[in-house]
Formats: structure tokens, C-alpha cells, sequence
């Protein structure tokens, strides 16, 4: 991710809260947005060029194969690099669920207040996830099942090779903890932190912080969320 403002691309089918939402974001320092999308087809052919950070998505856009939920692994196939939160005014769990696991880092129910949105896309920008407790458990139970078939002594011959230091560093990723959260903690610099990530991700053989949290809940690395 570049230093410059947040892009953002948001795809609604309401023109009224595509227009809110840009106003609301156009208006933050760090944001703006970059382009948007009223259908399927328009976010596929305009989302690449916009480069997004960002990309708000309406779950419930259109019906059957033009919904959200349908819509999301294209979506990260055209523009792999960004970050999707979804918005949504139906509050059902299990598509919610399944939406995660095609690779959505946030939900925001569209009842909340607009700061809520930009929280999330801060959150989301900074390589964390925007979800409640209760869902990052079900995602995480999913998830583990599908790690289950790896060998353990393989993961336990990984996780050997984490310094003392990078099992604090994972310990406090676990807990939600951003860099600067964890460098205060560990008296050390957002730096020195950045450094110990790289080398984790390449130990364990994860992508990025999501996925961390993920093997370190498995694996009793962390804690998982109550």
C-alpha cells in the first residue's frame, strides 16, 4: 500500500447511497474515492483501472448471479491487491460467513454510522479485519478443518523455527493488536516490528496478518476470541 490517501471504489446499486458514501468519504484527509459501480459488469470492467485500495461492496447488489456474494471471487480476481468490505442491510450469518471466506476482510450493516464505515476501511487498509468476535470464530472453525489434513509435524517443525520475539509478535497479532500497538508493548519500533512479520510470514508460509491469526489460533499460538 502507498502513502498517499486511501482509493476506494464503491459498488451499490442505490445511486442515493453510492453518492452518501462518496461524500462521506471525499470529505476524510487520508480518503478518496476513486471510482464506482451500480452493477456486476461495471465494477469488473472499471475496478482495475481505478487500482483501488478499498473496495466497498453491497451484498445484497441485485439477485442471483448478480449479488454480492457472487460478484466477490471475480472481483478479487480482477483486482487482487484490494481489500473488500461488505455492506449489507440483511443481517443473516451464514452469508456473511460464506462471504468471508471467499476473501472479505469487513461487514459493516448499512444501519451503522457512516464513522463506522471509515473505521473500517482504516482498519481493513492496515492489513486487519473488520468483524465481530462471534464471526471470526465460525470463519476460524472453517478454516481449521481445511488446514487439518496438513501434517502436524511439518507446522509444529515451522512454528520451531519463531524466535521468542516472533511468538510475542504473534501472540499480540492474535489479539488484535495493530503494528504500533504491538511495538509500544514490546518496547520496540513499528520497524522492528514490520522486520519480525516479514520473517513470520515466511516461517509459517502465511500471507498476510488474516491468515496469521488463523494458523496461530490452530496451532495455540494465540488465544482465540471469546
Amino acid at each position: 500500500m502507498g502513502r498517499g490517501p486511501i482509493r476506494v471504489f464503491i459498488i451499490d446499486d442505490h445511486a442515493v447511497l453510492r453518492d452518501g458514501l462518496r461524500v462521506v468519504i471525499d470529505i476524510q484527509p487520508g480518503m478518496v474515492v476513486v471510482g464506482e459501480a451500480a452493477t456486476r459488469d461495471q465494477a469488473l470492467a472499471n475496478a482495475p483501472a481505478a487500482l483501488p485500495d478499498v473496495i466497498l461492496l453491497d451484498l445484497d447488489l441485485g439477485d442471483g448471479d448478480e449479488d454480492g456474494l457472487n460478484l466477490l471471487p471475480d472481483l478479487l480476481t480482477v483486482v487482487p491487491d484490494a481489500r473488500i468490505i461488505l455492506l449489507t442491510g440483511i443481517r443473516d450469518p451464514e452469508a456473511h460467513r460464506r462471504a468471508v471466506l471467499l476473501g472479505a476482510l469487513g461487514l459493516v450493516l448499512k444501519e451503522k454510522a457512516s464513522q463506522t464505515v471509515i473505521h473500517a476501511i482504516e482498519k481493513v487498509h492496515a492489513g486487519e479485519v473488520w468483524l465481530d468476535r462471534g464471526m471470526i470464530a465460525s470463519i476460524l472453525n472453517e478454516r481449521s478443518r481445511g488446514m487439518a489434513s496438513q501434517p502436524y509435524d511439518a507446522e509444529a517443525e515451522k512454528i520451531a523455527r519463531l524466535t521468542e520475539r516472533e511468538r510475542e509478535v504473534v501472540a499480540l497479532v492474535g489479539d488484535g493488536l495493530r503494528n504500533k500497538q504491538i511495538a509500544d508493548q514490546l518496547v520496540i519500533s513499528e520497524a522492528t516490528v514490520r522486520h519480525h512479520l516479514t520473517s513470520i510470514f515466511a516461517k509459517l508460509g502465511v500471507e498476510d496478518r488474516f491468515e496469521l491469526a488463523i494458523y496461530a489460533y490452530r496451532h495455540g499460538l494465540a488465544k482465540l476470541p471469546q
